[in-house]
């Protein structure tokens, strides 16, 4: 992975130029590459994902990718859906959630490959988007839960131990941030907001929301095969 910056203007790109390389049909590194128009335009559109912000799945020729602009919630929202207060660059959201989503992805866990953050700044604000690549055949775990076997809790659990063990405090930690493809492999998205951390509470925190989450969709008692799939791999 090649990590490399540009700007056009107002738009500031932190991009792999591996990811962006490899692809067969994505437009050039610039600001169509983050706009939803320039790929509705085209027809590479084919899906998109439910939540706050919309992500669209794009058709990237050999692969696909998943554009996600950034979206606030709470009531916040009330006052501005996407802008931020700039503070620099290397401070936006995007940026320093493509810098570790590749710090994971290069020390080999499970999280989606980094293509591309954007950031467009106009005065004291900005906006953002972030593009990785998608997980085929990947589901949240919150669309397994009807029937789960136990076993794949204790993966879920051994999965989320490893985050932990290499330092990641995941503050949004759901039942919808992790998925599960088809080999039952168990992955980790949404690192919004995320940092690397010294081991802490924060763990015990990541694990109890992870516990309401479970509940939320039914699943309460499921929790104690992800613990002991999180303490087996101690």
């Amino acid at each position: 992975m090649h990590l490399a910056t540009c700007r056009t203007g107002k738009v500031f790109i932190l991009y792999d130029a591996d990811s962006v390389c490899d692809a067969e049909s994505a437009p050039q590194i610039g600001p169509a590459l983050f706009e939803p128009d320039h790929w509705q335009r085209t027809g590479r559109v084919i899906g998109a994902a439910p939540g706050r912000g919309s992500s669209l799945f794009l058709d990237a020729g050999g692969e696909q990718w998943v554009l996600r602009p950034y979206r606030r919630g709470g009531l916040v929202a009330r006052v501005s859906e996407s802008r931020y207060l700039w503070t620099g660059l290397e401070r936006t959201r995007a940026f320093r959630e493509l810098r570790l989503t590749a710090h994971l992805h290069a020390r080999g866990l499970p999280v989606p490959r980094p293509v591309a953050a954007g950031v467009t700044r106009d005065g004291p604000t900005y906006t953002a988007a972030l593009i990785t690549v998608r997980i085929r055949a990947a589901r949240a775990l919150a669309e397994h839960l009807e029937g789960i076997e136990p076993s794949l809790l204790e993966r879920v659990g051994a999965t989320v131990r490893r985050f932990h063990d290499a330092g990641l405090d995941h503050v949004d930690l759901n039942a919808r941030n992790l998925l599960v493809d088809d080999d039952d492999k168990v992955w980790l998205i949404d690192l919004d907001r995320c940092r690397l951390r010294a081991p802490g509470a924060w763990r015990e925190a990541n694990l109890e929301r992870l516990g309401r989450s479970l509940a939320k969709f039914g699943a309460a008692g499921g929790m104690a095969a992800v613990r002991r799939g999180y303490d087996a791999e101690a």
